[in-house]
Parts: structure tokens; C-alpha cells; sequence
């Protein structure tokens, strides 16, 4: 019988609880799903993109990212490997005054979920453009792999996604 890997698990009860914000809460609207099986390094890529409702203009993202040697670790039962996933979540935000939003960004990210929690944020631009907007990329990547273990801080981590989609929408 076919055994379910960390990754298939993690990802079923993550885009279960982000659906059910959707469907069934109506709080958020998923606006981008992706999951990829990565042929070439056979690596695994799950993501979910998602906005509050009513507030389109930033945007988050769930990644789930299980990497061939994570898979066959797990499926070959590898002693001594802890197997598991890796998790980032994003966020994307578009600012006019670099040096002042960013500042702001960094501070808040930091507030919401963790003071060790170094975000990255990564500015981008279309040219020719006559508007001074940018597109900043706010990146949370966390220092550890997580498995079924982590299973019950799904709840948790997205209401930590929804504080912060929340508070950068008032900046």
C-alpha cells in the first residue's frame, strides 16, 4: 500500500486549512497554486498564494519544498537523517520610498515572527516606467527542516501570515 511522504501530508493539511479561509470563512482569496514535480532534480515544489479579501494589493505565499535527497532519505528510510521539508513563506508588496517602508518592513516582519527571523526583502522594478513604484519581495525562510511533528502549527503559522498580510497593507 502507497505510505503518504512528510511532503504529500504537509502539503494535504496546509491547502486544507488555507482552503477552508477561502471556502469556507471567506476571509482570504487564493489568487495562485502550484504544485510541481521537478523532473530534472526530481525535487517537489507546493505553493499557495493567497490575499485578504478586499485588500488585493499585497500578497502572500506558503512554499513547501521537499528536495530529492529529503525524498529518498524518507522512502529508503535512511538511518540517522531526520527527514522533512523545507518552508518559506512570502510576501509581496509594492513601495514607493525604499529606505522608509523597507525599514518599517523589516522591523514588523521581525515583531510578528520571531526577533531572530532576518527577512529578506528584494526590490525590483519594471524600466522605463514613469512611476517610482517598487516590487519588494519579503522572504521568511525558516533555519530547519519541519515534518508531520509540525503538523498541528499549521494553524499558527498561517494566522502569522494573516497578521502580517494585515500589517503591510497599512503601510
Amino acid at each position: 500500500m502507497f505510505d503518504p511522504t512528510i511532503f504529500e501530508n504537509l502539503k494535504v493539511a496546509m491547502e486544507n486549512h488555507v482552503y477552508d479561509l477561502d471556502n469556507v470563512t471567506g476571509q482570504i482569496e487564493v489568487t495562485n497554486r502550484k504544485d510541481r514535480l521537478e523532473m530534472s532534480v526530481m525535487s517537489r515544489e507546493f505553493a499557495l498564494e493567497f490575499n485578504l479579501v478586499n485588500q488585493k494589493e499585497v500578497s502572500a505565499e506558503i512554499i513547501l519544498l521537499a528536495s530529492l535527497k529529503d525524498l529518498a532519505a524518507e522512502i529508503l528510510e535512511t538511518p540517522i537523517v531526520n527527514p522533512g521539508c523545507t518552508l518559506l513563506i512570502r510576501f509581496y508588496k509594492p513601495i514607493i520610498n525604499v529606505t522608509l517602508e523597507c525599514r518599517q518592513i523589516q522591523t514588523l516582519v521581525q515583531r510578528i515572527w520571531n526577533q531572530e527571523i532576518e527577512p529578506t526583502q528584494t526590490l525590483s522594478f519594471t524600466y522605463g516606467e514613469a512611476n517610482n513604484l517598487y516590487d519588494n519581495q519579503i522572504e521568511i525562510k525558516f533555519n530547519r527542516q519541519i515534518n508531520e511533528d509540525q503538523m498541528a502549527d499549521i494553524p499558527e503559522l498561517v494566522d502569522h501570515v494573516m497578521q502580517t498580510l494585515l500589517a503591510l497593507n497599512r503601510i
